[in-house]
């Protein structure tokens, strides 16, 4: 059946006047109701032919040249993938990652091996492992570069046998070295020169049990010979007698260590110190130190004025805290138990995970600290946190916190219960637990 107008057979084999397919008329043909076939009752329509199958993923398709593809190349369009990955569902089709709304398959060669995740993991934790290593080892160079190792441990002589324990002498000077005017006027420092001993107390980190002694500024004891640390001139003993704090005004720490180690028959192992500046900036680095004070007190000479109870002292407060004498009737031995009390408190806040760990808090404390603390030339970093970890464990409660024996005053000073104390250093040479006489 032929539904092309007549003179025309749809292959451009005739030609008439009618506008159309050839027509050689200028103007077009009007509207004409078109021929359609007409379906019999129960007949189907045709099923359309099936489009081929779509190559698989890495498969060069036909060669067949259509628009869709040419010498190999399959544009994908003629079975709905997606350019770059595989048709129909499964992992990079349409369901599937790289499909319509889903993230683009990663493409990997025919044959090339699955990741291997283990290989990836154990170099990821070596390459961590080397950086902590790194960073550790440079704050250990950094943190050693900044101690002041000034004490000569070598030029005390006549020294006492050694023992088990680990023994320290802590003090804390009344040096305003690196302070502006205006630190001196806030921290109530005053502006005096030079430098003296401000507490003193032997911290000895035994295995039965760490002790904290403390050594009042006022005992009285006897200067014995020493070779002077600047001269190396030895002196003779005078049987002269003085305040603590004198020996150490009088020939520096070297002599402080020789006095103390003659009055007491303790050897001291390593030496620490440090002055009003860098005690204040420690407590300020760390947050503030919280303590529980028993009694509130007032002293206009050190600037403190302390309610009773639980309360974070910042550097200034912690400063005025540990050198108030005059609000006490016994007034140094007071102090002393005010500066074991706080030493502790801020021992047992810097020595903990949150502080060694988190680096934003660890740096500025030993950048704090560092700078104006003073010790032995043989005393490490090492020995160093040990030092802080025995404090610590005292105010932990495994270990003694007491002063020095006192049996009297003589002049102004207070004299020692001799008895008592060399109870205390048989103790400690025996590595014993350390028991307060009884009173």
């Amino acid at each position: 059946m032929n539904d092309w107008p007549s003179g025309n057979d749809g292959r451009g084999g005739g030609r008439d006047d009618r506008y159309g397919y050839g027509s050689a008329q200028a103007q077009p043909e009007g509207v004409r109701r078109m021929p359609h076939v007409q379906r019999q009752p129960g007949q189907q329509p045709p099923r359309p032919a099936a489009p081929p199958a779509a190559p698989a993923y890495g498969v060069p398709p036909q060669q067949a040249q259509t628009h869709d593809t040419f010498a190999g190349y399959d544009s994908g369009y003629n079975t709905g993938q997606v350019y770059g990955t595989p048709a129909g569902g499964g992992p990079g089709g349409p369901s599937g990652p790289g499909g319509p709304g889903g993230p683009a398959a990663p493409r990997r060669r025919p044959g090339a091996p699955a990741p291997d995740w283990r290989k990836r993991i154990k170099i990821g934790s070596i390459v961590l492992v080397s950086a902590l290593v790194v960073t550790t080892v440079g704050t250990y160079f950094w943190a050693d570069s900044k101690v002041r190792r000034d004490v000569d441990l070598s030029k005390v002589i006549e020294r006492p046998k050694d023992d088990d324990c680990t023994t320290y002498l802590i003090v804390g000077s009344d040096s305003r070295e690196g302070m502006s005017s205006e630190d001196k006027k806030r921290l109530h420092t005053g502006s005096a020169d030079g430098k003296r001993t401000d507490s003193m107390m032997i911290l000895a980190a035994c295995s039965g049990g760490n002790s904290m002694i403390s050594l009042p500024r006022d005992s009285d004891v006897e200067i014995p010979s020493f070779v002077g640390s600047e001269s190396g001139k030895k002196f003779p003993a005078q049987g002269r007698r003085v305040k603590l704090n004198a020996a150490y005004a009088e020939d520096g720490p070297e002599l402080l260590v020789r006095t103390v180690e003659h009055n007491t028959g303790l050897r001291i192992d390593h030496y620490a110190e440090i002055g009003f500046a860098g005690f204040a900036n420690i407590v300020d680095a760390l947050g503030g130190v919280e303590m529980d004070i028993e009694k509130g007190f007032k002293d206009e000479k050190s600037g403190a004025d302390f309610q009773a109870g639980k309360q974070t002292l910042n550097g200034e407060q912690a400063l005025a805290f540990v050198r108030t004498r005059y609000a006490f009737a016994e007034s140094d031995l007071a102090r002393t138990k005010n500066q074991q009390k706080f030493l502790s408190a801020l021992a047992s806040q810097a020595a903990t995970p949150g502080t060694i760990i988190n680096p934003f808090r660890l740096y500025p404390t030993l950048g704090a600290g560092l700078d104006t603390l003073i010790v032995d030339k043989d005393m490490s970093l090492f020995d160093l946190g040990e030092m802080f970890f025995a404090m610590k464990g005292v105010s932990g409660g495994g270990g003694t916190s007491m002063n020095m024996p006192i049996s009297g005053s003589r002049g102004g000073n207070l004299v020692w219960d001799k008895p008592k104390v060399q109870q205390l250093v048989k103790q400690i040479q025996n590595d014993e637990k350390v028991t307060p006489p009884a009173s």
